[in-house]
């Protein structure tokens, strides 16, 4: 079996080998990639993404013969267009993507079918209808970046349950009202109440604990911005953080702004960092600040 590899532009990455000798096709893709679990074999195969002599197959039984090509595509061509979105990266056990302002994590009661779950579960079963994609974390609709999906309900649950020891880097950009002088720490308890509005409390287990780190990398006598890493990934926790600061985030009514200079939520996902839940490689994505929220500082 010879192994090759290729990457030519604006065509789907793979893998490929050339077959020796008479075998079925699960069985040959164990021998070529003796790094993956067999169930994760077998889910690259259900999803389509193995193809002999140019034609997709899903049948762990389908005979090879001599001189068949036999590969095995991360990234599969898709005619589902993505709205509000695009793939940063692929593979049989995650995609990685940037999300922009405005654009639902998931559905709620009012939207169920312009959210990024929903866009992404159309676009992996366009490519064979047996795919699917779990939601590992959430950004508010208005906050923009990096997500993770999962490509399967195992990776999700193992992405979620080792996630403190999984993500080595999640950083923010914010745009806040006001001039922050140094850099600084919040720690709080948050809790939320009828009306989904988080509160936050300096009383030790008094919700859950939230800590937040920020560092100043621009300021004037209207705004500042900051570069945020969370310790733990509360909901609206940067929110209700730079609440407590006395510098919201710009354009976030919810939680004190009361400015909107930028038509849109100061708060930008940029970076994740992680430790990849099948081959354990750390890989790190990383989405431009959006030039809305450094416009002010020209």
């Amino acid at each position: 079996m010879k192994k090759k590899s290729k990457n030519k532009p604006n065509t789907p990455r793979h893998e490929e080998w050339t077959v020796k000798e008479q075998t079925e096709v699960l069985e040959f893709l164990f021998k070529v990639m003796p790094s993956k679990s067999r169930n994760a074999v077998k889910g690259i195969l259900k999803r389509g993404q193995i193809v002999v002599n140019d034609k997709p197959t899903t049948q762990f039984d389908d005979i090879l013969k001599p001189g068949d090509l036999v590969q095995i595509r991360t990234r599969v061509a898709s005619g589902v267009k993505l709205k509000g979105m695009k793939v940063l990266h692929e593979d049989d056990a995650v995609i990685v993507i940037d999300k922009d302002s405005g654009l639902l994590s998931m559905g709620s009661k009012k939207e169920k079918q312009m959210t990024a779950y929903r866009q992404l579960m159309e676009y992996v079963q366009s490519i064979h209808p047996n795919n699917r994609v779990f939601i590992v974390h959430r950004l508010d609709r208005d906050t923009s970046g990096v997500m993770i999906f999962a490509r399967s309900k195992m990776i999700q649950q193992r992405l979620q349950k080792a996630w403190t020891e999984t993500v080595q880097e999640r950083s923010y950009i914010a745009l806040v009202e006001g001039t922050v002088k140094k850099d600084g720490t919040i720690t709080s308890w948050l809790t939320e109440d009828k009306t989904y509005m988080m509160h936050s409390s300096p009383k030790p287990n008094h919700g859950q604990k939230a800590i937040t780190h920020y560092k100043v990398l621009k300021t004037n006598r209207k705004f500042s911005l900051l570069k945020v890493n969370l310790d733990t990934g509360r909901k609206n926790q940067i929110r209700v953080h730079m609440q407590d600061l006395g510098h919201p985030i710009v354009g976030d009514k919810k939680y004190g702004s009361a400015m909107n200079t930028i038509s849109r939520l100061g708060l930008h996902a940029n970076a994740i960092k992680f430790k990849h839940p099948e081959s354990g490689k750390i890989m790190r994505f990383e989405s431009e600040v959006p030039a809305s929220f450094t416009r002010g500082f020209k």
